[in-house]
């Protein structure tokens, strides 16, 4: 999938522990203008089920490990499993993405291109798929003007 990949952070360490440190242009490729993180799921939630329309973001499994499936609508899906805080998890835009299987004590950090905007998510899987291969209002009128053009022709 082109706008999703495992990027590898560089962790620093000593006999006093480790310490990952994330600096734009370096190891984050976008602004940032939000940080949140999942904790404390519940064993069989699934969390996101949604696609961003703008928001790139980096997910980071600092605690334990969860799994996320990517799916970009065109029927590649992939599946990653975070399970160290030195890897990290970009996906760009318009990808669908369902977090789950969410071990106790997993801690997801999500860094974020974008502040939080309930107009920038798409919940509903099949207005995704729509979205994503053309649909939408204005391929429906587009596809309904073709047919009746056909019918009087």
């Amino acid at each position: 999938m082109d706008n999703c990949r495992l990027i590898e952070l560089t962790s620093h360490g000593d006999n006093r522990g480790s310490l990952i440190a994330l600096e734009k242009e370096h190891d984050v490729p976008f602004d940032i203008k939000r940080v949140f993180y999942i904790y404390d799921t519940k064993r069989g939630t699934p969390r996101g089920q949604h696609a961003n329309k703008k928001s790139e973001q980096m997910l980071i499994c600092v605690s334990g490990s969860c799994r996320v499936k990517v799916d970009n609508g065109k029927g590649m899906q992939e599946v990653y499993e975070l399970n160290t805080p030195e890897q990290a998890l970009y996906t760009g835009t318009m990808l669908w993405r369902e977090m789950y299987d969410f071990s106790g004590g997993c801690v997801l950090m999500v860094i974020a291109s974008e502040y939080y905007n309930p107009e920038e998510y798409i919940r509903d899987y099949d207005k995704y798929i729509e979205l994503v291969n053309g649909g939408g209002d204005i391929g429906k009128c587009i596809f309904i003007l073709l047919l009746m053009l056909k019918v009087k022709i």
